[in-house]
């Protein structure tokens, strides 16, 4: 299966090599026709530190690197790789 990638904002980089990112879906209600915005915090790994709050990002799903991390920042170098 292929893996997922999502597109979100930095939210927080406190953690060490962590970055909190904010993913927002939008859609059309079904009843209402009213668009509908929900949006969800993932937890990605982000090994040299490089991003900070307010950068706009994606996010590729992995295996588990710990408890809440399954996710990884997607570089422009592991892009076209």
């Amino acid at each position: 299966m292929p893996k997922r990638i999502l597109q979100g904002r930095v939210t927080s980089d406190k953690n060490a090599q962590t970055v909190t990112v904010l993913v927002e879906r939008r859609f059309k209600h079904p009843l209402l026709h009213k668009t509908v915005r929900l949006s969800k915090k993932y937890r990605a790994h982000d090994a040299e530190n490089q991003f900070k709050v307010g950068d706009l990002v994606r996010i590729v799903e992995c295996a588990p690197i710990s408890k809440t991390k399954r996710w990884t920042v997607l570089t422009d170098e592991t892009a076209s790789a």
